[in-house]
């Protein structure tokens, strides 16, 4: 952590909260530095003694769910997506999958968990399997590992790739740009007829059935701030 840091990134940074809700936190005086109020956009010196106080601490969930194929994770207003089928219930997906594509999203009302998801945290890769129409050519895995160019996104970080069959490829990546797999291999020529993200850092989809749910355990949890 670089000092001196802004209070509500410093909560943020240090799991206490997200950006968001460390505000509400400071503008609501649960915050004090050295024993004073801290106010929105004080600087925190590594020396300084931060206090949180939170008289009614928020019940975090973490859920695991099967996004179905056809199901957008954001649709218009009025339309079913994932965002509205959670909302009332408190609940985001962290980070999209597009709506022809299926598999792991994580569900939670804890702000903080989208930072270390989307962020740049290495252990947060995403694992995908896809299958394409055409045959998949040996050197597709080489071309993912070094980093490819693509049209419409630019350079990529180097991804881990290997062959299933003929027709069906497991990508891992290390960043999450807009359609990035479906860029990647359309621009080799391939034609998408299924993507799955099986897995997300330590979280992995197993056999949850398509719009199926199951609590993230204690262990699974805590390791997003570990």
């Amino acid at each position: 952590m670089d000092y001196p840091i802004r209070i509500n990134k410093y909560l943020r940074d240090k799991g206490f909260a997200s950006r968001r809700e460390a505000d509400e936190l400071i503008s609501a005086g649960n915050v004090l530095i050295n024993g004073t109020v801290a106010k929105t956009g004080m600087l925190v010196n590594e020396s300084d003694k931060v206090v949180l106080n939170q008289p009614h601490p928020k019940k975090y969930i973490y859920l695991a769910y099967h996004k179905p194929r056809g199901l957008p994770t954001q649709g218009l207003s009025g339309d079913r997506s994932v965002i509205a089928d959670w909302e009332k219930k408190g609940l985001f997906p962290v980070g999209r999958l597009d709506k022809m594509s299926e598999g792991l999203l994580i569900l939670t009302n804890d702000g903080r968990v989208t930072t270390k998801i989307l962020g740049t945290d290495a252990r947060f890769e995403k694992e995908y399997i896809a299958t394409v129409r055409e045959n998949l050519r040996a050197g597709v895995v080489a071309i993912f590992k070094k980093g490819m160019e693509t049209v419409s996104l630019g350079k990529l970080l180097p991804a881990d790739a290997a062959l299933i069959d003929s027709h069906t490829i497991k990508i891992i990546l290390h960043e999450g740009k807009h359609h990035q797999i479906r860029v990647m291999l359309g621009d080799l020529g391939y034609t998408i007829t299924s993507l799955k993200r099986v897995r997300i850092g330590h979280i992995s989809l197993d056999n949850l059935e398509r719009g199926e749910t199951r609590p993230l355990n204690k262990k699974e949890s805590e390791a997003f701030f570990a």
